[in-house]
């Protein structure tokens, strides 16, 4: 992909002004029917050639602010300019410079690649005569040549993303507005779809990023961090990692078997602000600069037994956590509720050469693994690879085209209902009823899985509490903020205490602190012997996994634990592979062969 080259064809013309692309003053923002304002007093800069983060947990603002920048939305209070421009009186100039990406971008599905580049040109008023050119730097600057006659439909995720980019550039934009671009995105692709943006920003444009990605806002040259409407940062993200220096820490030397009841003990301390598991062992942050003591009778004592203290760098996922109050701590209250399921049967999930074949092409071939009771099992591949078949299968929602899903021994196909109630499953894309409110599909689930009368209602009350779902029982989970459809999906996947866990992108496109109090759950559910398979794109999360397996076209083409794929990437040349790295190495690896096989 030729993008700094390609990057020069979409300059604007204000390349390099130091004048603010966009300035932000008291904006206020209520939405009818909420108590809490959508936008309190917000004030920021944004300034052309560089790309601005756009962070905060879910419900903060952000994709509020951006329809308000881009004119989509009108402000209660306030004011905002855009190269000059009120959005709100002078709409159609504002629309002239800017390019919106909205979370669900509206790509028509049953169009091509080429006939959607022409719909969004028919829109943005482009001549015909300009199209040619326009669309040849466009599809090589986002590597679509090959894909101009594919079904958008057809594309693989981060292929749609890359296509949404191409549209919104259509129009030369001098302000980009991009809202969770990188979503449901696979490493591979994020890092392609972040190359591809920088270089538009080196080139001119105003980009301002919505992520729930902190990696990316580190890399940022600037961020915004909203929390309940309120600016609560705003700067270079070195300056707020600054504030916390001295109260990370790294404890190394733990074996991987003892690192999920290790974070465990440790999340009880009130010495500890957060913690997570990362590679070789588990990363803390400390209410204070000093190390924490672990006195006898401790939960600190746990990991002064297996573990090696050392100060680590901090970040800026470090940083944000910190301003939100921390990530979550204490006991799982799901995990505290659910009975204890470790018994003699050992092996509770297994796959028999599973494979899935649509017409003439096989999406899945021969994938066979084994899930044991208290095992988090990890299914990694880019978008596309076969993942999401692979747990429609092993839930019944697919039937194999041959093998076997197994589940505590039932055939899936034998006895699909009895099979059904021993799991839960929670889908990629949110698969509860949108047109229901939440405590609608609350009650319709727990009806679905069995539960009535008494129990019926315990369990409920339960979802509702552990959840924090009571301010949101009566808005439809369509108009939910995305981290409590998150939530409720969760609820409803769990309510009936399921032997088995299947979870397809659980933290998809929410907040860091959602994305920790779901793995605190998700750990406490596996010490009590729930077996569970999860996919993710955060390769961070791997890390909990007890064992992974890495698909890519349908296929296997790597097993074993986290550290046993960073090993195999050694090769690359990084001297301690994460697993993002890993991934995308071993990825590239095999596109390379097929390359090399299609000479």
């Amino acid at each position: 992909m030729t993008t700094e080259a390609t990057s020069e064809s979409l300059k604007p013309a204000a390349a390099g002004s130091l004048e603010p692309a966009i300035t932000i003053s008291n904006l206020i923002k209520n939405f009818q029917g909420q108590s809490r304002c959508a936008l309190n007093n917000a004030t920021a800069t944004v300034y052309p050639g560089r790309t601005t983060g756009l962070v905060g947990p879910d419900g903060a603002g952000k994709s509020t602010l951006l329809r308000l920048l881009c004119g989509l939305l009108d402000p209660d209070g306030g004011q905002v300019r855009v190269l000059g421009f009120d959005p709100m009186r002078q709409a159609p100039r504002v629309h002239a410079i800017c390019g919106y990406m909205p979370q669900k971008f509206g790509l028509y599905e049953d169009l091509t690649v080429i006939e959607n580049l022409n719909l969004y040109s028919d829109i943005r008023g482009l001549e015909r005569s300009q199209r040619d050119e326009r669309f040849k730097v466009l599809l090589r600057f986002t590597d679509l040549g090959a894909f101009t006659k594919r079904l958008a439909g057809r594309l693989s995720g981060g292929m749609k993303q890359k296509l949404g980019l191409a549209c919104v550039l259509i129009g030369s934009p001098k302000v980009l507005l991009l809202d969770e671009p990188s979503v449901g995105v696979d490493p591979v692709s994020r890092r392609e779809l972040w190359s591809m943006v920088q270089s538009l920003a080196q080139g001119g444009l105003a980009v301002v990023w919505a992520t729930s990605y902190l990696d990316e806002a580190q890399k940022c040259e600037a961020v915004i961090l909203l929390d309940q409407g309120r600016v609560l940062f705003e700067g270079p993200p070195g300056e707020l990692v600054a504030r916390i220096d001295g109260r990370s820490w790294f404890i190394g030397s733990i074996a991987a078997s003892e690192r999920r009841r290790t974070l465990l003990e440790l999340l009880r301390s009130e010495q500890v602000v957060d913690g997570l598991i990362t590679a070789g062992g588990i990363r803390v942050m400390t209410a204070g600069p000093q190390r924490p003591s672990a006195g006898p009778g401790t939960a600190l004592t746990v990991a002064d037994d297996y573990g090696k203290w050392a100060p680590s760098a901090p970040t800026f996922e470090d940083a944000f956590i910190d301003l939100l109050g921390g990530g979550a701590r204490g006991e799982s209250a799901l995990g505290a509720h659910f009975q204890d399921k470790l018994s003699d049967q050992s092996v509770v999930v297994e796959a028999k050469a599973l494979t899935k074949k649509f017409g003439d092409f096989t999406a899945v071939s021969s994938s066979s693994f084994q899930i044991s009771r208290g095992e988090i099992f990890g299914l990694l591949g880019p978008n596309g690879a076969g993942k999401s078949t692979i747990f429609k299968m092993m839930c019944g929602l697919l039937t194999p085209t041959s093998g076997l899903a197994l589940i505590a021994g039932i055939d899936l196909r034998k006895a699909p209902a009895r099979a059904r109630g021993r799991l839960g499953y929670m889908a990629q894309k949110f698969s509860l009823y949108e047109s229901l409110s939440a405590a609608e599909n609350l009650e319709f689930f727990s009806g679905a899985y069995g539960l009535s009368g008494r129990v019926r209602k315990e369990r409920v009350g339960l979802m509702i509490e552990i959840f924090d779902l009571k301010h949101y029982l009566g808005s439809t989970a369509r108009t939910l903020p995305l981290g409590f459809k998150q939530r409720l999906a969760l609820a409803c996947a769990v309510m009936h205490e399921p032997d088995v866990l299947f979870l397809d992108e659980p933290t998809s496109g929410v907040d860091p602190v959602t994305r920790r109090e779901f793995w605190l759950h998700i750990n406490s559910l596996a010490h009590k012997g729930v077996a569970v398979m999860v996919t993710t794109h955060f390769m961070e999360e791997a890390e909990y996994c007890d064992r992974v397996t890495l698909v890519y076209q349908g296929l296997g083409i790597a097993s074993g634990t986290p550290d046993d794929l960073k090993n195999l990437a050694t090769e690359s040349g990084l001297g301690a592979p994460t697993m993002e790295d890993a991934f995308v190495f071993l990825i590239e690896k095999n596109r390379a062969q097929d390359r090399e096989g299609s000479r």
